[in-house]
């Protein structure tokens, strides 16, 4: 056979090679501190053979939050939208004592209080009593610490300037709200958490003064805090740290997302 042969051999069975990471779904599982766009490019840096091909991620994850993220290589690109559309599982904790303007822990608080003198088992059946108010469909509006584009700027642009707007909001859908345990964490163990897994966000997101604000509320302190564990199954587009926040507006006490992990994405899991 031929050199010429050969070649051009070889070159059809790169090709092939190359074609059969075309119409693929890869799941990652990004990790808290991450962006998705990091867990991407961190993907590519451990398989170079990746490299050169479209890819791009379908769904977002928050920074701080965790867990399944579809990445699409190739012609299954084209179908995005499917994707996108495609119901989500999370396994989310819900700290009460304390509302941010991110609903979760990175963000400035405003607004803390929790009854030191609350029963373990009164606030669980509270918790439990209340859920069933985000079941089925409901009206969500967007955090403005989000991207959600109004008139050609997202929103947590104005939020950081401070410039007002009218917040959007879309119908989502729960089919499933699940409460599984409650526990208790004292301000010290708390704040050694949190300072923790701040460490590990890059990029620009106030860590600094946010860590601060923690730091001040929490540091030399002895009060105890409760940490509820939920599982969730909901609609595209459905902000897990919004019902943590709107969980406590309803029980009447300060509330954020303290962790979020994303389970499954339609079919898909880690």
């Amino acid at each position: 056979m031929s050199s010429t042969i050969i070649e051009a051999v070889a070159f059809i069975m790169v090709e092939s090679v190359l074609m059969q990471k075309y119409n693929k779904v890869i799941i990652l599982n990004k990790k808290e501190g991450e962006t998705p766009l990091g867990a991407l490019e961190c993907f590519r840096t451990r398989h170079k053979s990746y490299n050169g091909l479209p890819m791009t991620y379908a769904g977002r994850l928050d920074p701080m939050a965790s867990g399944v993220l579809l990445v699409l290589v190739g012609e299954e690109i084209k179908n995005k939208e499917k994707y996108l559309k495609l119901d989500k599982e999370y396994e989310f904790s819900v700290l009460f004592g304390f509302a941010t303007d991110t609903y979760d822990i990175l963000g400035k608080c405003v607004k803390q209080g929790l009854a030191q003198d609350l029963i373990l088992n009164l606030l669980e059946k509270n918790i439990k009593n209340n859920l069933k108010y985000f079941k089925g469909k409901l009206i969500q509006k967007y955090p403005m610490y989000s991207s959600k584009t109004v008139k050609g700027k997202p929103l947590f642009v104005y939020a950081r300037s401070g410039e007002n707007v009218e917040i959007p909001e879309r119908e989502v859908s729960v089919k499933n709200l699940k409460f599984l345990k409650l526990r208790k964490i004292n301000a010290k163990k708390l704040l050694e958490n949190i300072e923790k897994r701040i460490a590990k966000v890059g990029g620009d997101f106030r860590q600094k003064e946010i860590l601060k604000i923690w730091k001040d509320n929490l540091k030399n302190k002895k009060e105890n805090y409760f940490i509820a564990d939920l599982k969730i199954k909901c609609s595209s587009g459905t902000y897990v740290r919004v019902v943590a926040n709107d969980l406590g507006e309803r029980m009447q006490i300060p509330a954020i997302a303290f962790s979020i992990k994303r389970t499954k994405v339609g079919r898909f899991s880690l």
